[in-house]
């Protein structure tokens, strides 16, 4: 019945709510597995072959109340619109389609306002470039003074739009970041920074990797449980 990757089908939790479950095929998954996409607001069963998927649509309608419950669970995605109010490094920052000229700037004088005139159609466009850069850059020097501390160099670094990780190294020593950390307080970022930085060194999570992340983000403990707690609500910024 479900042979196309990507199809949806609707359930319904005993509360009454209906869910959207999407139904997947990953040849790398070994076994069925469930799990959120926040940015879509449903849940994606995920099936190891083509053939598992009618397991994996029997596997969710199982736990449609749990389903249902994690996204119930879910901050309001907050939009890129004039008047939104966003978290920027930890604090209350205002969109603002008011300003000179036609490029997006931080005004900090009275409030945080990222100001971005133009057309309204653009405006999220606009908005989403400066948070983006901006996060390479607070991201580029955090990069930058770890590798001193740990003496590796990182060949490059990039922003992307990710889910399921805050950061990424591979093994050919490039680095990916979550742009959306440009939301979360300075040293949260740091510790991500830190994070990816001492995987140039050790490619897993051992004693000894953790050994390096300390050495250059002492109280790298304390960040990643804000992160762990406060993850959801900087994935709801900006759909």
């Amino acid at each position: 019945m479900f042979r196309d990757n990507g199809q949806k089908m609707a359930l319904k939790a005993r509360n009454g709510r209906q869910v959207i479950v999407r139904l997947e095929v990953n040849p790398r998954a070994r076994r069925l597995i469930l799990r959120l996409d926040e940015k879509a607001r449903e849940a994606v069963a995920v099936a190891p072959r083509p053939r598992d998927i009618p397991a994996a649509a029997a596997f969710a309608s199982e736990r449609v109340d749990w389903i249902a419950s994690q996204l119930s669970r879910m901050p309001e995605t907050v939009a890129f619109e004039p008047g939104a109010v966003i978290p920027l490094r930890g604090e209350p920052c205002r969109l603002s389609l008011d300003g000179p000229g036609r490029r997006a700037r931080l005004d900090v004088e009275e409030e945080v306002v990222l100001r971005a005139p133009g057309a309204e159609e653009t405006f999220h466009a606009r908005i989403t470039r400066y948070l983006k850069a901006a996060a390479k850059t607070d991201l580029a020097e955090a990069v930058e003074r770890h590798c001193e501390v740990l003496g590796v160099t990182a060949r490059r670094l990039s922003v992307k739009d990710t889910r399921s990780r805050w950061g990424s190294c591979s093994s050919e020593g490039v680095l990916s970041f979550s742009w959306r950390l440009i939301c979360a307080p300075p040293d949260v970022l740091d510790y991500v920074a830190a994070h990816e930085c001492a995987h140039l060194l050790e490619m897993n999570h051992s004693d000894r990797f953790w050994g390096h992340v300390e050495r250059t983000c002492p109280d790298w403990k304390r960040h990643r449980r804000w992160l762990r707690a406060n993850g959801r609500d900087l994935h709801a910024v900006g759909g």
